[in-house]
């Protein structure tokens, strides 16, 4: 039989197309009724169905597949009904409802009075989203955007025949504001596998459409050495479209935390505010955290950063497992971006949680301000940076200890030009010039001098003479390219202490450079020769491999610097450098120093592997000990490894082993499993730090989340089929 679609073909009697008017007016109000759409245009209806007969008595009936088109919403059911007589319209099932929102409506019959202002279904079923379904004796539409369910069942997890799904929510009515997207729930009880846990008189709940709304977040339950068995309890409370509060107790048997988080975001910028204020059997006094962050941009395209970081005492963050770090620094930052160049100024407070260091020899309060132009071209062709630089740092101790009282400020100008050209059979030169004079004002050290005036210049030449072979195959192509550089500096003045260049390291870009330093107060002096030979093989895949050895020569010794560094002698260690590109799957960088006797003063490598169905990655650091610095011996590698064990189950390890103090220093341990309705995290952990403030300390947390209520949800795993 040939679908009938519904219209008023010419020639027909008047009642035929009258009545066939009436009910396309009927059908074009009875969807918005029925369906959760706040707004519709007043477009017209369509019906089509296998036969539309009218009878004597002014009935117009549709029957067979009917189907009923509005506005992009969709209503199929078995026969819908309009008594011209009584101005009625009903629609026998199973129906089904679809909007383009992505709201589902079953039912086995439904009803429009007279005036078209309510709907009532029977035998219904509604679906939010495609992830909540909420199931009930009869949905009342009231035409203002309420949606009132009575006698209701909603979940989110599939349901098997008669057998209660693993969990959902029943209550005596169920009332869906479509506007604010809130389900308010009445009389409710809380079920697993239809065994009650929980009564809850009044409760609200956000459907799955809404992307950000107040409520309660995913609650967590854990367990520590440090606070004993506790509870967190987050709370999200949305303040405007821009601005959001989270509120979260810890509840534990050893421990009280407030935890509160505000974000802000502004038309130039953003911040986010979170702070902690507990008490616990630890302390005998209250305990705090303040964390703040934020970025703005201001007129004249300057960008301001800042952070804070501050705490009551130096086991806060791991007795609370926020954070490991060890010192902390507070910054306000302000900075410009150019084509030519950029000026930064920034200020930084630091402050030591670490048992063996004192905050005021750091030093505790860093100033910086400093304006790069770079021109291109340079006068003389290739690259001309021109710097002006100001330091200041402050230190504020009563210790009998030159390092923990000296204040030093240092102003500074600089130019550097480079430039590089082919010459001959495809060698590529490339050659480096800066000078520099500096400042210094220096006080509360009588090792130094109170006013120093410094000069410092260098010169160099870098040669590279790559060669390129094809295999055979053309599947591949291999280069070797020899480098060697020269170069000279030279230094005038009085000597100043050196405060930002104790961490020296020899790698691939320092090999070959002018100076070798990080900061300004160590400089290079005497010539250097840095030799080197780089392999690399690269396919058409894309996968490389790629090997640098290399040495620096001096002509003397380098004064400053440890010889753990690699840089203090007259030859320096030996450099390895390798990197490996698998392309997706496999990346592995090491990093090797060792000096004749292949005694390694430096060792780092990097390791990360992605595939569909495991992820890794590790890292190992070798350091030789550095008197200078005060570090002792540096022997560590650390993993994180996820497996995804099909669509449901995920478990994770993560680890850091002191090998040098042949101890471990944290351990993780997690495992999760999802379904379409819900989704559970489990998870422990060993922290072994042992100081004269915090112990070590275990702890375990459990998360569950069902699914359907959380706003933002991610796509969760297909639904698994029912036995039987």
């Amino acid at each position: 039989m040939t679908k009938r679609r519904f219209a008023a073909p010419a020639g027909r009697p008047f009642f035929m197309t009258h009545a066939r008017k009436r009910i396309a007016t009927a059908l074009a109000a009875l969807l918005p009724a029925l369906v959760p759409l706040p707004a519709l245009s007043q477009g017209l209806a369509q019906l089509v169905a296998d036969s539309v007969t009218v009878t004597a008595d002014e009935v117009l009936v549709a029957r067979g597949n009917v189907e009923a088109f509005y506005d992009g919403t969709r209503l199929s059911a078995s026969t819908i009904t309009y008594d011209r007589a009584a101005d009625r319209l009903s629609v026998t099932g199973p129906i089904l409802i679809t909007t383009p929102d992505g709201e589902v409506f079953t039912a086995e019959a439904a009803e429009i009075d007279p005036r078209l202002e309510a709907g009532l279904l029977r035998g219904a079923r509604l679906v939010l989203d495609r992830q909540l379904q909420v199931s009930a004796a009869r949905i009342d539409r009231t035409g203002t955007g309420l949606t009132a369910l009575t006698r209701t069942a909603a979940t989110s997890c599939r349901v098997c025949g008669d057998g209660p799904p693993l969990w959902e929510i029943r209550a005596a009515r169920v009332v869906h504001d479509e506007v604010e997207r809130q389900l308010y729930f009445d009389d409710a009880r809380f079920l697993v596998r239809g065994v009650p846990l929980l009564w809850l008189p009044r409760m609200r709940l956000p459907d799955p459409t809404l992307e950000r709304g107040s409520g309660l977040l995913i609650p967590e339950l854990f367990t520590s050495d440090t606070l004993g068995f506790g509870l967190q309890l987050p709370y999200f409370v949305r303040l405007g479209g821009r601005r959001d509060l989270t509120i979260t107790p810890w509840i534990a048997t050893r421990a009280r935390n407030l935890e509160l988080r505000y974000r802000q975001a502004f038309r130039g910028g953003w911040t986010e505010v979170e702070t902690h204020l507990a008490e616990d059997d630890s302390r005998d006094s209250g305990r705090y955290a303040l964390l703040s962050e934020g970025a703005f941009i201001l007129p004249r395209e300057i960008r301001l950063e800042f952070d804070v970081e501050a705490v009551s005492d130096d086991a806060f963050l791991l007795d609370y497992d926020l954070s490991d770090q060890d010192r902390l620094d507070s910054r306000l930052r302000l900075y410009r971006l150019g084509e030519d160049g950029y000026a930064l100024a920034e200020i930084t407070y630091y402050e030591s949680l670490r048992d063996d260091e004192s905050s005021d020899s750091l030093p505790p309060l860093v100033a910086r301000a400093e304006r790069e132009t770079v021109l291109r071209p340079a006068p003389m062709g290739g690259r001309l940076t021109l710097r002006a630089e100001l330091d200041a740092l402050w230190r504020d101790s009563s210790e009998d200890d030159p390092d923990a009282l000296r204040d030093v400020t240092r102003a500074g100008m600089s130019a550097a030009w480079q430039g590089d050209r082919l010459v001959g059979p495809g060698l590529r030169l490339s050659a480096e010039a800066r000078g520099r004079v500096d400042g210094y004002a220096i006080t509360d050290d009588a090792a130094y001098d109170e006013a120093v005036l410094r000069a410092a210049q260098g010169v160099g030449v870098t040669l590279r003479w790559p060669l390129l072979r094809r295999e055979e195959s053309g599947a591949a192509v291999q280069t070797l390219e020899p480098v060697a550089s020269l170069s000279y500096a030279a230094v005038q003045g009085g000597e100043v202490p050196n405060e930002d260049s104790r961490l020296a390291e020899l790698d691939a870009a320092s090999l070959f450079a002018i100076d070798r330093f990080p900061g300004e107060d160590l400089q290079e002096e005497g010539a250097s020769a840095g030799l080197g030979l780089r392999w690399s093989r690269f396919d058409q895949e894309g996968r490389g491999l790629s090997v640098l050895a290399g040495r620096l020569v001096r002509d003397r010794a380098q004064g400053g610097l440890e010889e753990s560094t690699g840089l203090a002698e007259t030859r320096s260690d030996w450099l390895v450098s390798t990197s490996l590109d698998l392309g997706a799957d496999l990346g592995l960088e090491t990093v090797t120093t060792f000096d004749d006797a292949f005694d390694v003063s430096g060792a780092e490598a990097r390791l990360g592997l992605d595939r569909p169905n495991y992820d890794l990655s590790g890292a190992y650091l070798w350091l030789e000990p550095a008197s200078e610095t005060g570090l002792d011996r540096v022997s560590e590698v650390s993993l994180d490894t996820t497996l995804r064990l099909g669509e449901r189950w995920t478990v994770s390890a993560q680890g850091r082993y002191d090998i040098a103090a042949a101890s471990p220093v944290r351990t993780r341990i997690g495992a999760g499993w999802r379904n379409e309705c819900v989704t559970v995290d489990v998870s422990a952990s060993r922290r072994y730090t042992d100081t004269d403030d915090v112990d070590p300390s275990t702890s375990f947390a459990l998360s569950v989340n069902l699914n359907g209520f959380s706003t933002a949800q991610t796509a969760m795993p297909a639904a698994g089929d029912c036995e039987g």
